[in-house]
């Protein structure tokens, strides 16, 4: 059984005991129980943590799986036109019209829409920070939530260092990322493949004849492909790596097949043999490499690979043989449709059992985002809380991508609940929250519309307890409103999805 590491906490029902109860007192309440002594008790590890049992609805565990975060607009849809209806609506992304979000994103972010000859010309610090913003931007505020979910899983999957390759990484994101993320894994990965921003991540600009530089050619199969026990050895790896040789990118961003550095020798990969031939034969000396990709995308252990890390990213941390068997079967049959896949992963009798999951800092600040549906005029703060959170988009070093485990995330609780405080408690400036609606009536029915808002009413009573004990521990001002939701945000139930 895998060492369960220290997790977020729970509330306790805090007293009002005489004067003004203060935050550090709520707080204190909050890290009394651990959520790994809970897990204990269970005697579980948090890859088989059951869903919290006050989720009772099974719609809303599919919106908190399949968003960044439950929002009005989707616990009310869900609610209204069911489960199936629901999903298939936010797997068909591309008939939703999200149109509002996309003029902002052209207002606010205009770099990202340029060519690749301007975005790589533009000043670096702009587009990156023009690029992160509306990453956060999307991902709280489109309408297509399980697009921008599967857009964060691919992100991850074909990872890019922007510290290395600087506005290239723009380039991708638009034009191969966001433009399949939900098409086919293998348009994906052939997008991937002539990415300059890839090419120059993982050094593939420097491989030529004579001297093959083997990164690209190894991450394309233990990261991107067959996956690291997928049936590929060291020599699949160097001969792969002569045959991408030559792939590379010119100045204005765009893929660029160099056939002068190109290995024109015999090459055999994962048992294909590749003929050797004449250097006379040139630029049409590319399609060696496509050849190869082709090889990749049918390879069997593509399918369960892929298979394996979607149902981890939507579903599980320890996905079954069955269930693996059964998306890689997806896999095969629709050719890599992604669409598809994602369907199969979120049935409702997978999605009824799945486990609780523990919210990444990005996926976290966009939940929040939902939450709260603040007043945004800019996100700029909220970009720099991602950073302090420790998730800074796009600057993973290694080509693994940010993981996705409780355990490498859940020693950050300090700075989230500074996080919520940021949030909740600015009056003035780029995010405001409105308390007005939270203070039309009593302090229980303020209480009540948090729970309503964050939780979907679905909210354990002690919980609810807590809050109210605390919003009635003081003058009920917006003030105190503001503390209160910072509390709701920093809450147990609200680190989960």
């Amino acid at each position: 059984m895998p060492q369960v590491q220290k997790g977020p906490t729970l509330p306790r029902p805090a007293s009002p005991a005489g004067g003004e109860q203060s935050r550090r007192d709520f707080l204190r309440g909050l890290v009394s129980t651990t959520e790994r002594a809970r897990l204990e008790r269970l005697q579980v590890a948090y890859a088989t943590v059951p869903p919290f049992g006050y989720w009772s609805d099974v719609k809303l565990r599919l919106v908190r799986r399949a968003t960044m975060g439950l929002a009005a607009v989707d616990v009310n849809e869900v609610r209204r036109i069911g489960y199936q209806s629901w999903l298939n609506e936010q797997v068909q992304y591309d008939e939703i019209d999200d149109s509002a979000t996309e003029a902002l994103i052209a207002s606010r972010y205009p770099l990202l829409l340029q060519s690749p000859a301007q975005i790589t010309a533009a000043n670096t610090g702009t587009v990156q920070s023009q690029l992160q913003e509306a990453w956060i931007y999307r991902a709280a505020f489109s309408k297509r939530q399980l697009y921008e979910r599967m857009v964060e899983f691919w992100s991850d999957h074909f990872n890019i260092a922007i510290s290395k390759v600087g506005n290239l990484k723009a380039i991708d994101d638009r034009d191969v990322i966001r433009k399949y993320a939900m098409g086919t894994f293998g348009d994906l990965l052939k997008a991937s493949a002539h990415s300059p921003a890839m090419l120059a991540y993982l050094d593939q600009n420097t491989s030529r004849a004579g001297a093959p530089n083997q990164n690209y050619a190894r991450e394309l199969m233990e990261l991107h492909t067959l996956g690291v026990n997928g049936g590929y050895t060291q020599d699949d790896v160097a001969e792969m790596s002569r045959v991408l040789t030559g792939w590379t990118y010119g100045s204005a961003g765009d893929f660029l097949f160099n056939s002068g550095r190109h290995d024109f020798g015999a090459k055999t990969v994962l048992g294909v043999t590749i003929p050797a031939s004449s250097s006379s034969a040139g630029a049409s000396a590319v399609q060696e490499g496509e050849k190869m990709l082709d090889v990749l995308i049918n390879h069997p252990s593509t399918a369960r690979f892929i298979a394996t890390k979607m149902l981890k990213w939507l579903l599980t941390p320890e996905p079954t043989a069955q269930q693996v068997s059964a998306i890689a079967s997806v896999y095969r049959v629709t050719k890599g449709d992604i669409k598809y896949m994602v369907r199969a992963i979120l049935n409702d009798a997978w999605v009824a059992a799945a486990p609780a999951k523990f919210k990444r800092p990005f996926h976290f600040v966009a939940s929040s985002l939902r939450a709260t549906n603040p007043n945004v005029t800019a996100l700029t703060t909220m970009n720099s809380q991602v950073r302090t959170l420790g998730q800074q988009l796009f600057f993973y070093e290694t080509p693994d991508g940010y993981p996705d485990s409780v355990e490498y995330w859940s020693g950050n609780m300090p700075p989230r609940w500074s996080f919520t405080n940021t949030l909740a408690g600015a009056t003035t400036g780029q995010t405001v929250v409105d308390t007005a609606p939270y203070m039309t009536g009593s302090t229980a029915a303020a209480v009540d519309k948090i729970q309503a808002d964050f939780f979907a009413d679905e909210l354990p009573a002690s919980t609810r307890t807590a809050l109210l004990n605390y919003l009635n521990g003081g003058t009920f001002t917006a003030t105190r409103v503001r503390e209160t939701i910072a509390l709701a945000l920093s809450s147990a139930e609200f680190q989960w999805y």
